[in-house]
């Protein structure tokens, strides 16, 4: 008879780890409101404050914000800084051109939470947050952002270099980056929309612009003109590996449909921005927010909601760490 107990049990056991909610379905917008009153309020004037201070800031931290989710899930393993016994997320190759207020934005936030609240938000509902009330701040869509993700205990340079998208990637590697994690073409097409703000590294497209083949300079995709202003801003990239160029060329501190209108133009500042127009699989989704800045802000809205619940942890599968650069 007792074997038969455990075996029910058994049974049971595993049916339901096949019927539970998944860890995205704990999370509410409420989350805070009884244990850190002052949330939202404190994310609002520490965001405002930096983007003020720092008008890059807003790209910076969508970009980090993306870079965490695709990897580990949206569970700030990014932010994890390297030990001498693990090169952790933010030190792959691939992200090592972050900028640096991305993560500024996110250490005055848990600076002045830990005051209000210690213990109680963690940096991966930080980070969310902070990167909706900047796209916002731009113009952007505001969306809803659930709460209650608990900060991974995992960060490893070797995962992203090889699951984060890269320029370079064809448009078959970067798709299926996409939809092995349950994102469909349009909302990839919709979240690239990002680049509607920010900037990239010189270092990021130089092949595209210098020595491209033997018989041009450049890629032939680019508008020539755009194409001389980009060998010129990035003369001296080798020298100073800094150097980088908005995303945007018409509305960089903007967020608006201006990047899809540019892309026709031969004016993508990547060589992955400039395949949407040649694929007919995006196409048609470039065309429409191009001409349709409600139903990009619209598709964008969902797709980075949905992107926001991507991979999250809860329980002992995460902490709330006391810094967010460092595991408990």
């Amino acid at each position: 008879m007792a074997v038969t107990v455990n075996t029910f049990s058994l049974l049971l056991y595993i049916s339901l780890l096949f019927i539970s909610p998944s860890h995205s379905q704990h999370l509410t917008t409420t989350f805070y409101r009884k244990t850190c009153p002052r949330f939202e309020q404190i994310m609002q004037d520490t965001t405002t404050n930096k983007q003020i201070a720092s008008p890059t800031t807003a790209g910076a931290a969508l970009r980090l914000f993306f870079h965490d989710c695709l990897v580990e899930g949206c569970d700030a393993s990014i932010l994890i800084s390297s030990t001498p016994f693990n090169k952790a997320e933010r030190d792959a190759d691939i992200n090592l051109s972050l900028p640096g207020d991305g993560f500024d934005v996110v250490v005055r936030a848990k600076t002045a939470l830990e005051l209000a609240c210690p213990g109680v938000v963690s940096c991966a509902d930080i980070l969310a947050v902070a990167t909706r009330n900047l796209v916002s701040m731009m113009g952007g869509p505001f969306y809803a952002v659930k709460l209650g993700r608990r900060d991974g205990l995992v960060s490893r340079a070797s995962r992203a270099q090889y699951i984060l998208p890269k320029p370079t990637m064809s448009m078959n590697q970067i798709i299926k980056i996409f939809t092995s994690r349950g994102f469909s073409i349009q909302e990839m097409v919709a979240l690239t929309g990002a680049h509607t703000i920010g900037f990239s590294h010189c270092s990021e497209f130089s092949s595209d612009i210098y020595n491209y083949s033997r018989t041009s300079e450049f890629d032939p995709s680019y508008n020539p003109r755009y194409a001389q202003g980009l060998r010129n801003a990035c003369a001296d990239y080798r020298k100073n590996p800094s150097l980088s160029v908005f995303n945007d060329i018409m509305t960089p501190r903007d967020f608006d449909n201006s990047y899809y209108k540019n892309l026709p133009k031969g004016l993508g500042v990547l060589r992955s921005d400039r395949a949407l127009t040649m694929d007919a699989r995006t196409r048609p989704f470039v065309e429409l927010y191009a001409r349709d800045q409600k139903a990009f802000f619209e598709a964008f809205g969902r797709a980075v909601e949905k992107l926001s619940l991507y991979g999250v942890k809860s329980g002992r599968n995460g902490e709330i760490r006391r810094r967010c650069d460092s595991f408990n």
